[in-house]
């Protein structure tokens, strides 16, 4: 693959551990809803690192096929999901 480099991955575990550092520090007052505050912190978490996982492999697989990945950049960051699928679908169609 020719974008995960061993300093991408290593920054992005350090930034995903640093994130679920301050996730577990950031404790919230004792009352009931404060379950609610960690679950979803917890799903925002790991939102955000699937899609820093999609994006990455989006750019390393336009890039093995030799297609420009940047004009998928602002639909991507609008709705990921129905980007990834067209995405997948442009690049499997026969040329």
């Amino acid at each position: 693959m020719f974008v995960w480099s061993k300093r991408l991955v290593a920054a992005l575990l350090g930034l995903f551990v640093l994130t679920l550092g301050v996730f577990f520090l950031n404790t919230a007052p004792s009352n009931t809803s404060s379950l609610k505050i960690y679950i979803t912190g917890w799903m925002a978490i790991n939102y955000l690192g699937l899609i820093v996982w999609v994006f990455v492999w989006m750019i390393d697989q336009a890039r093995m096929r030799g297609k420009n990945f940047w004009v998928w950049l602002v639909p991507f960051i609008v709705a990921p999901l129905p980007t990834l699928l067209l995405f997948v679908l442009f690049l499997q169609r026969r040329i």
